[in-house]
């Protein structure tokens, strides 16, 4: 097995083995990574998921990469800048948020994939549009929501091109 961990971080709202963490880990699995998924449930507050993400992360051998969503996109974006990391893969990061806009966290020295949907109620498009422009992150819009679950086969396809781009590169950043 690889010595190389992928950690998925779930939403405000979700659970660390939902439908699409589910869908993603098969694609990871594939690639020969640790697979991993950390609970939030019951933590309101980003900053205590952000502690147990990082906690997490630092107790793990090896090289990492992060998925997050949502929320856990912006608590695994600020993980992303503390420890050394291979590659990071974001849907709909809740960046920008009104009256958070401060805590949006910098892209790290690492490669960033966002995949947002146009149709996205909850966090707008144009916040992604905006960090992929400011740091130079991929970003792919599709057609979809906010959970992105009924375009799962695309999203899935989107980490899997990822993860052969970040994983034939070299060592974690």
């Amino acid at each position: 097995m690889s010595s190389t961990h992928i950690v998925f971080s779930h939403g405000q709202d979700g659970e660390p083995w939902g439908s699409k963490i589910v869908a993603m880990a098969k694609v990871a699995r594939r690639h020969g990574l640790n697979v991993e998924s950390v609970d939030y449930r019951g933590m309101a507050d980003p900053a205590a998921r952000v502690d147990k993400l990082l906690a997490f992360c630092r107790g793990l051998p090896g090289e990492l990469l992060l998925v997050g969503s949502s929320l856990g996109a912006h608590v695994a974006t600020s993980v992303a800048t503390q420890v050394p990391m291979r590659g990071l893969f974001l849907l709909a990061p809740a960046f920008f948020m009104p009256g958070y806009e401060q805590f949006t966290p910098r892209a790290p020295p690492c490669p960033v994939m966002i995949v947002h949907g146009w149709n996205d109620e909850v966090v707008p498009v144009r916040n992604s549009v905006r960090y992929a422009e400011q740091y130079k992150c991929t970003l792919h819009v599709i057609d979809s929501d906010h959970r992105l679950t009924a375009n799962i086969d695309e999203v899935c396809e989107y980490l899997d091109s990822f993860l052969r781009r970040v994983l034939s590169a070299g060592s974690a950043v």
